[in-house]
């Protein structure tokens, strides 16, 4: 019988096969010549290995590592659920949640450091072609069987491809030492990754595709038990869509009280409606250029380190940078995002905040995005993870999105109780984004499971939050491009927060924030359940 780690090896392998570039994200080497498969008998094949794993994982005894084989069990079935959604048929849109977009998201990132990683890259480029082909095929495949795609996200893909296609600079030539490396890359580049983007191109453009009002995926066949799966994985959680929904508009309602409480000594007005013109109007409240953008979420990176060692008793070995997003990627980007340090030190994490349009964009949110993406939210979570090396590397690179974002969004609420925020304007960003979070409750089912339009979704959030309308269509096409990714994050931090209620009343005066702290991030990301019987061993341990 495997034991618990050998396992915990085994899963990972199987799924850094199947992503491997998300091996490459994560600096684990092995993987960085590879471009995913996307056939059907491979993908069925992974399915039965996983299968496999978790009935073994659930049959090993009870005292040989019961976290690591419970994170086992739930990534083997989560790779299960992802692969029966059958997203890759119809998820097409701008950015890396699509796999073409992937492709052009990562390798823009990878490092190159000697011979053998310089031939891994080239490998990979010549891989490009049956890749989108394989990837294509799939698209068709889908579309006949009315697995469609979204007619809006549809054309932003193919506005990306454009884009890069008309590049005077390839992203992709990546910077490495010899000229016979240079030479071979430009002409993989120009005689086969970029003709082969082309014909993916066209392929892409004259797809069958789903209008606006039928986006979710309520109105694909089996669409009700696919997002049904997508919510259970993306939580880790039983909760139905219906609850879930409710969920956020019971938060959503609780928010407004604390509109009203800064907006009166803000804006000299309690009214939420009136806030919210404010926030959205207010030129006061808008970047003027990108660099004052970067230069404050530098700042807030900065105060948010030196304030770190009163809350948590183990802290990161490396800074966080802060970048722009790429100037091809950021018209389909998110607001932000963390890029996790590799393994291998080559590759530094990175805070990434959207220049885009900068003028549309308000100030107030940049405190609080600036604390979950970057300090003490995803950077500390995933390079204290990395750091892990007494536990198996599953644990250290596994993705349960509602611990991670629960965590990132349970840190703009920590900011504030850590004094970061600099003002009431500030706090006000915090709440923002708050309302953004319950909304994607609200949305996310009402667009998958309710059968709500994507204009639906959008007056939701431009009724119930201060976001710009930019921001706001880029959520929602979010959601259209991942369904029940946006679940993870309220369900996450309303989690968290509950376990942490839970410790301070068993242990009162012996509660420790910063052990709680290193507690919670310091057996790498767990299932919620995972997660409160590893904090309710602590308490039981200190009591």
């Amino acid at each position: 019988m495997a034991t618990t780690a050998e396992l915990a090896d085994e899963l990972l392998d199987l799924v850094l096969s199947h992503s491997p570039l998300g091996a490459t994200v994560n600096g684990v080497p092995g993987y960085d010549h590879l471009l995913p498969d996307h056939r059907v008998g491979t993908e069925e094949a992974i399915r039965a290995r996983a299968l496999d794993i978790a009935d073994r994982a659930r049959a090993l005894p009870a005292d040989d590592d019961p976290v690591t084989a419970s994170v086992v069990v739930r990534q083997a079935e989560a790779l299960v659920d992802h692969l029966d959604a059958r997203g890759v048929e119809y998820t097409i849109t701008d950015s890396f949640f699509a796999p073409a977009g992937e492709v052009l998201t990562v390798l823009p990132m990878t490092a190159l450091s000697g011979e053998e990683s310089e031939r891994a890259y080239l490998d990979r480029l010549a891989a490009v072609p049956e890749f989108l082909r394989r990837v294509a095929k799939r698209h068709l495949d889908g579309a006949t069987a009315g697995r469609t795609p979204v007619r809006r996200l549809v054309d932003a893909a193919v506005a990306h491809l454009d884009r890069y296609l008309a590049a005077d600079e390839d992203p992709l030539a990546r910077p490495a030492g010899g000229e016979a490396f240079t030479a071979q890359r430009d002409r993989l580049l120009a005689e086969v990754v970029r003709p082969a983007f082309a014909e993916y191109r066209d392929v892409v453009a004259g797809l069958d595709a789903r209008p606006e009002d039928r986006a979710g995926l309520s109105w694909l066949p089996g669409g009700d038990a696919t997002y049904a799966a997508l919510a259970r994985v993306q939580t880790t959680t039983d909760r139905t869509p219906e609850e879930l929904h409710r969920t956020g508009l019971d938060v959503m309602a609780k928010l407004r009280d604390e509109y009203a409480e800064l907006g009166a000594r803000v804006f000299g007005t309690s009214d939420p409606a009136e806030v919210f013109e404010r926030m959205r109007t207010d030129p006061e409240l808008r970047w003027t250029s990108e660099e004052e953008l970067l230069d404050a979420a530098r700042e807030a990176v900065t105060r948010a380190e030196e304030a770190a060692p009163r809350w948590f008793g183990r802290l990161p070995e490396q800074r966080c940078r802060v970048e722009a997003v790429p100037a091809a990627d950021a018209p389909g980007a998110p607001t932000a995002y963390y890029m996790p340090p590799s393994l291998d030190g080559t590759r530094q994490g990175t805070y990434f905040a959207n220049t885009h349009r900068v003028e549309e964009r308000f100030r107030y949110q940049a405190e609080a995005i600036a604390f979950h993406e970057a300090v003490p939210g995803h950077h500390f979570q995933i390079t204290l993870a990395q750091q892990l090396t007494d536990l198996p590397l599953l644990r250290r690179v596994a993705g349960f999105t509602a611990y991670s974002e629960g965590w990132g969004l349970y840190t703009e609420r920590l900011a504030d109780e850590m004094g970061l925020y600099s003002s009431d304007v500030a706090r006000l960003g915090m709440l923002a984004l708050d309302s953004m979070r319950a909304g994607r409750l609200v949305v996310d089912t009402g667009l998958h499971a309710h059968g709500w339009s994507r204009q639906r979704g959008v007056d939701y959030l431009r009724e119930n939050t201060p976001l710009a309308l930019v921001e706001i269509e880029n959520e929602v096409d979010r959601y259209l491009a991942a369904p029940g990714q946006a679940l993870a994050y309220m369900v996450g931090r309303l989690e968290i927060l509950r376990i942490r209620e839970e410790a301070e009343r068993a242990l009162g005066d012996r509660f420790d924030v910063r052990a709680f702290h290193d507690v919670l991030i310091g057996g790498g990301a767990l299932p919620l359940s995972v997660l409160g019987e590893v904090v309710a061993d602590w308490v039981r341990a200190r009591g």
